[in-house]
């Protein structure tokens, strides 16, 4: 079965943008869209997505909110979030994580890392944007800890690609970098949450900066 998604964000040209990368996938639809927060609320309670796409920005009730109401820990119907926005603040980052939401996008991030983002939050992961990532780093690092040991030894190759996430690179900006395949990156990426027991890229991160490994 497809995974069912709303959309809500304040401007047509979004939703519409959203809805044409996301129906291109053949396990993705859409199932409604919102033009406010409230309506947002409403339609995730009616409709019951698998997954909700919020724009932080938005009329009456604002995205933060609403992934309070259907992400937080009295969500009378409990939905996974996605606060898709086009502002990289602090003030957005942490509430939103905070309140339950399941990944933290910038729209310039492209419809790789959306489509990516949804199958995560499914899944039960946390997929936040590389720029992001970095950032949030700086408060959860404290200074010289010691690294993180993995489970399982990590390949060379393993460890030249935590640096780069750590670095918030995407997958295709270390394929690029590294002259593999994207697809590569990934399954390599998937190795490494394995390995160091981490469920997202600021897990990785985090490791590869304790380690010392970042950009590397």
């Amino acid at each position: 079965m497809s995974i069912r998604v709303l959309v809500a964000d304040d401007q047509q040209v979004v939703r519409r943008s959203f809805r044409r990368v996301l129906t291109s996938q053949a396990d993705l639809s859409v199932v409604g869209e919102a033009g406010d927060g409230r309506t947002a609320v409403d339609l995730s309670r009616e409709l019951r997505p698998d997954v909700a796409l919020v724009d932080v920005r938005m009329p009456g009730v604002d995205g933060i909110e609403v992934t309070r109401l259907l992400a937080g820990p009295d969500a009378l119907v409990p939905v996974r979030v996605v606060v898709v926005t086009t502002f990289d603040l602090d003030e957005y980052v942490y509430p939103a994580l905070r309140y339950g939401a399941s990944g933290f996008l910038l729209k310039r991030a492209g419809p790789g890392l959306l489509i990516e983002a949804v199958r995560a939050a499914v899944a039960g992961d946390t997929l936040i944007s590389p720029s992001v990532t970095v950032r949030l780093l700086r408060h959860v690092i404290s200074p010289g800890p010691a690294p993180h040991v993995p489970a399982e030894r990590l390949t060379e190759r393993e460890a030249e690609i935590a640096g780069q996430v750590a670095t918030g690179r995407t997958n295709g900006e270390i394929a690029a970098q590294l002259f593999i395949s994207p697809g590569t990156v990934k399954t390599h990426v998937a190795s490494i949450q394995r390995k160091l027991g981490v469920r997202n890229r600021v897990g990785i991160a985090v490791w590869a900066w304790e380690a010392g490994r970042a950009g590397q």
